[in-house]
C-alpha cells in the first residue's frame, strides 16, 4: 500500500495513478530520468546490494517506471553485481503499451566502455529486443566483433561513453524516455554533464552503517561541479519507505 503525500494526502494509490503521476508530460521531448534507492544514512547498498534496500512497493515503481519509458540504461558493472538477467515486462505491462501505442517491450542499454560483457549471459540470448552496447570508439575490437552477434554496438565517444554523447545516440533511435537505473558512477557522469532531467528516489528506512557507497560517484581528484538545483516533484509513503521525485528546471 502507498500513501501519497504528496499531491494527494491520505489516498491509497493504484497503478494507474502511479502511471499518471510518473508519466512524462510530452513524449516527444526527450527525458533522461534515474531510479536510486538509499538508506536513511546516504548509502545506495546493504550487504553489497542495492535491491536489499528496497521493498514492494518500492519494486512496484520500479516496475512501472520501466513500463513508461522507452529504454533502459545501466552500467555494465551494474548489470554483474545485480545479477542482471534478460530484461523482460510482463505480459500486462506489454498490454498497457500496445494501447498507448509504445513498443511492446522497451530497449535495453548497456554502458561499457570496455566491452567487458559475455555474449552468452542471458542479457543477450533471453532478450525479448535486441540491446544496445553504448561503448567507445577505442574498444577493444575483438570484444566489439563478438558483442556486435548479439546487439547493436554503438560509439558514444572516443575514449570513454560521453553522456551527451549518450543521449543523442537514443534520441535518434527514437528512444526520447531514457530511463537509468544505476551504477553510481553513470549517475555521477549523467549529474556532471547536466544530462540528468529527473532522479527518482527511494529512502528506505533503515541505517547501513557507512560502509556502502553513495548513490553517485566520481574518480578520485574530479574537479567540483555547480550544484544542480532540483525540484520536488512529490513525496510517496509506503509504510515509512519514501518514494520521491525531483526534477531539473531547465
Amino acid at each position: 500500500m502507498i500513501d501519497a503525500l504528496l499531491p494527494t494526502p491520505g489516498n491509497d494509490l493504484s497503478d494507474d495513478d502511479l502511471l499518471a503521476l510518473y508519466a512524462p508530460a510530452d513524449r516527444s521531448v526527450p527525458r533522461l530520468r534515474a531510479n536510486f534507492v538509499a538508506s536513511v544514512d546516504g548509502s545506495a547498498t546493504a550487504s553489497g546490494l542495492s535491491g536489499a534496500l528496497g521493498g514492494p512497493a518500492d519494486k512496484r515503481v520500479f516496475d512501472l517506471l520501466r513500463q513508461l519509458c522507452d529504454v533502459v540504461v545501466v552500467a555494465a558493472g551494474t548489470i554483474r553485481s545485480e545479477g542482471y538477467g534478460a530484461m523482460r515486462l510482463p505480459a500486462s505491462a506489454e498490454q498497457w503499451r500496445r494501447a498507448q501505442e509504445l513498443a511492446p517491450q522497451p530497449a535495453f542499454a548497456i554502458v561499457t566502455g570496455r566491452l567487458d560483457l559475455d555474449p552468452s549471459s542471458d542479457v543477450f540470448a533471453k532478450a525479448p529486443v535486441r540491446p544496445l552496447v553504448l561503448t567507445a570508439a577505442s574498444a577493444d575490437a575483438d570484444r566489439r566483433a563478438a558483442l556486435a552477434e548479439v546487439a547493436d554496438v554503438v560509439d558514444c565517444g572516443d575514449d570513454t561513453v560521453e553522456p551527451r554523447r549518450l543521449v543523442e545516440v537514443l534520441v535518434a533511435r527514437g528512444l526520447t524516455q531514457i530511463h537509468c537505473e544505476g551504477g553510481p558512477s553513470l549517475l555521477g557522469a549523467l549529474i556532471e554533464s547536466d544530462v540528468l532531467d529527473a532522479l527518482c528516489l527511494t529512502i528506505s528506512p533503515a541505517l547501513e552503517g557507512g560502509s556502502g557507497p553513495r548513490i553517485t560517484h566520481r574518480a578520485a581528484g574530479a574537479a567540483p561541479i555547480d550544484l544542480r538545483a532540483m525540484t520536488l516533484d512529490h513525496v510517496l509513503n509506503a509504510d515509512g519507505m519514501l518514494l520521491t521525485q525531483y526534477s531539473r528546471r531547465r
